[in-house]
């Protein structure tokens, strides 16, 4: 039988791409990772490493490996869950990874809902942007994840995740120059010449953003990139820069700077929680899950 420990570090090294990432995310040296997957070799008999320059791949015998570590690390998961459900209070550490916007509108409210119901349970919560918390689910770093899917820009998403609908979020065009304009497109054009702010490269929000005003017919001069909507909006505010942004900037408060509705193909961003498969039935994740939706509940997005 092959070492289950041996195995779990092959897959995370698929996860994470190479040794050096594997050593840092479980605090061995890249050695004792590399002399653990030469042991697994051994085991198995056939090569699981392949040299690329600098880099290691995983064959094609490793990857079948992988893919049954997977299998049973799932299966494991459910066998938690069932032990879990069989006990009364719920214990141990939750860790949960959310964009900014997410993280300052719902998980406060979340946090006191469950600390209420289950003062027992320990909360860890990391600010991370989608783009990398569904790789980090995968690699084991976060138990639940809030994520974000823009109009016609859907995320990826991997067979090992599953996914639930937690809330709609409203999007809006802000500065203080709109006004008296009705046709959505029209009121896109009318900001055409400003300077805007937008998401960095490469993210989800930022090919939604350019999408649209491309749509509307024109490239914006995008002069700021942040990640952060509190700047977002303080530029929109002051009049320095066009933004487009979700509802949750304002916290379910009334819109501090002049804004306008988008086409409505475009208007409403969906936030999901998505957890590793086999987990969603955990009572520890369906108690928060119903925490986030509770808290989404009170706010007017």
């Amino acid at each position: 039988m092959f070492d289950l420990h041996r195995l779990r570090l092959l897959r995370e090294l698929k996860h994470r791409g190479t040794l050096a990432a594997v050593a840092a995310a479980l605090s061995y040296s890249p050695s004792t990772i590399s002399q653990q997957l030469s042991l697994l070799e051994a085991e198995v008999g056939v090569r699981l490493l392949e040299h690329v320059g600098r880099r290691v791949r995983l064959t094609q015998q490793a990857e079948i490996l992988v893919a049954h570590t997977e299998a049973v690390l799932e299966r494991l998961e459910r066998a938690e869950t069932d032990i879990a459900t069989s006990l009364t209070d719920l214990t141990g550490t939750l860790r949960i990874a959310s964009f900014q916007s997410a993280a300052l509108a719902l998980v406060p409210t979340a946090l006191n809902l469950l600390h209420a119901a289950h003062p027992l349970l320990r909360v860890h919560l990391t600010q991370m942007e989608r783009e990398s918390a569904i790789s980090a689910l995968l690699a084991r770093d976060f138990d639940l994840i809030i994520d974000v899917e823009y109009p016609g820009i859907p995320g990826p998403r991997p067979a090992e995740v599953e996914q639930e609908e937690l809330c709609e979020d409203t999007l809006h065009l802000a500065h203080p120059a709109i006004g008296g304009v009705a046709d959505p497109m029209e009121a896109l054009l009318s900001l055409a010449k400003l300077p805007w702010i937008m998401e960095p490269e490469g993210t989800i929000a930022r090919r939604w953003s350019m999408a649209l005003c491309r749509e509307a017919g024109f490239e914006p001069d995008i002069r700021y990139e942040s990640t952060d909507h509190f700047l977002h909006l303080r530029l929109a505010e002051q009049g320095h820069a066009a933004a487009l942004l979700p509802g949750l900037a304002w916290h379910g408060r009334p819109p501090t700077v002049p804004i306008q509705p988008l086409p409505r193909a475009h208007h409403r961003r969906r936030l999901l929680t998505a957890v590793r498969r086999g987990g969603g039935q955990h009572p520890t994740i369906k108690a928060a899950r119903q925490a986030l939706l509770q808290a989404a509940e009170q706010l007017v997005l």
